[in-house]
């Protein structure tokens, strides 16, 4: 490292001098997302040094690794097409592998804590066909156990067994029911249909587990925010984190990169308060239904249809995808189906389709096609599935939505029907959807 460049942290870079807000917004998933995404939107509003983020972890610690030393601080770059635009983001106080429990149950029960904020993915949840807990997974299996037997006293100690998100998270929230806390809001930023509702009922069903007073106080006192996110994150290179040492002069060992591009729709109660995030472009609405039906549909539905057929056509990245003319096809008839069940008034669509094209055609946005590819089975679910269902209700072919599904029949390497039979029991029992799918397995993108 060259010797005018320093470590990062809250000493070598004070900021306007004061010191780290007090942990009010507990989150869970700590990765690129969240810190370009709400961390960013909390930073930006909060000027008075109110609402600090105590960050955990899921799949790994890294992030905690890399945060800790830094104090929580990272350099945000906004990539356009124009040039960058460079910010160190300081809302985050605390990071913390996610297997410290014991810190999340202690932070959830403080009386201070306000906001939970999720970004634990689609597959993070752990949903069965029917929406609720799959209790056939072993590790919701194991917490399910865990919460019928939960110890009088002081849960800290016993918190540590816990191992799915939502599963801590309900430890969390007990800890805070036999402290007396008060009311708190959840609020799932990841991309699935009526995220809010379906953590809510989630929760419940897990509370139930604890038993019906533990139930009856999620039901009166957990308030769950329903959201739409969008706001494209690559993943950080070896040659990003080199430029921001070279243009920042700090070594930053967890920077972000992002695009200019940034939107959250929200809707719910926060009865604890929250930091003002509409001073950032944050939107509050009465239903956020049609937003995240469009974001689901059209940005992350044309994402995985791209990650799933671009690698075969030699691409990696999305930029390169969406300039392929088959691809871009296939993307704007994805989009068709996609558009029919989708709120004619208050979604410009035109025009948001419009900017979706300019976003993914952004070269220097490197966003890597196998990024994408994580968790297909369960992206599918809620971005390619709804379509398909409601075209062949319609009566229609729905052989957009199968394009993707059969690139993915191929990758597994199985019957048609038993990967339909794993994303939705009906579509498997459609036999004319099951053969267009059993079709265009291995056919060239038309």
């Amino acid at each position: 490292m060259n010797s005018h460049v320093r470590p990062l942290n809250r000493s070598t870079h004070p900021g306007d001098g004061r010191g780290p807000a007090p942990a009010r917004i507990v989150h869970l998933g700590l990765g690129a997302f969240h810190r370009a995404h709400q961390a960013w939107y909390t930073d930006v509003v909060d000027a008075a040094g109110e609402w600090g983020i105590a960050a955990f972890t899921g799949r790994s610690p890294a992030a905690a690794e890399e945060l800790g030393p830094q104090d929580g601080l990272f350099t945000l770059v906004e990539r356009g097409g124009g040039g960058d635009g460079v910010r160190v983001v300081r809302s985050i106080v605390e990071a913390w592998d996610g297997a410290r429990v014991d810190r999340l149950v202690a932070l959830l029960a403080h009386p201070e804590t306000a906001v939970v904020t999720l970004t634990i993915t689609e597959a993070g949840y752990r949903l069965a066909a029917d929406g609720g807990p799959d209790l056939t997974d072993p590790a919701v299996a194991a917490d399910v156990a865990l919460l019928r037997a939960l110890p009088d006293g002081d849960l800290a100690a016993h918190a540590p067994a816990a191992v799915t998100a939502l599963g801590r998270l309900v430890v969390g929230l007990e800890a805070r029911r036999r402290a007396g806390g008060a009311p708190i809001a959840v609020v799932p930023c990841d991309n699935l249909a009526s995220n809010g509702r379906l953590v809510r009922a989630v929760l419940l069903r897990l509370a139930a587990e604890v038993g019906p007073e533990t139930e009856a106080w999620f039901a009166s006192d957990v308030s769950c925010v329903s959201t739409s996110v969008d706001r494209i994150t690559p993943r950080t290179t070896d040659a990003d984190r080199e430029l921001v040492r070279q243009s920042t002069g700090f070594d930053d060992a967890a920077p972000v990169i992002t695009e200019p591009f940034t939107d959250w729709v929200l809707s719910g109660d926060f009865p604890a308060g929250r930091p003002a995030w509409e001073q950032a472009g944050a939107r509050f609405v009465a239903d956020v239904e049609p937003f995240e039906r469009r974001k689901l549909w059209l940005l992350n539905g044309a994402h995985t249809l791209l990650a799933l057929l671009g690698p075969a056509r030699g691409h990696t990245t999305v930029a390169q995808a969406i300039g392929d003319p088959a691809l871009r096809a296939a993307v704007e008839r994805l989009w068709d189906e996609a558009q029919r069940h989708l709120p004619a008034e208050g979604l410009d669509l035109p025009a948001y389709r419009a900017a979706l094209v300019e976003r993914f055609e952004n070269s220097r946005i490197e966003h890597l096609l196998e990024q994408i590819l994580l968790d297909t089975d369960k992206k599918l679910v809620y971005r390619i599935v709804p379509v398909a269902v409601a075209e062949r209700a319609a009566g229609r072919d729905a052989s957009a939505c199968a394009v993707p599904v059969a690139a993915w029949v191929e990758r597994q390497g199985e019957p048609a029907v038993d990967v339909l039979e794993r994303l939705d029991p009906a579509l498997a029992q459609d036999e004319q959807f099951v053969a267009l799918v059993e079709s265009l397995v291995g056919a060239p993108v038309a």
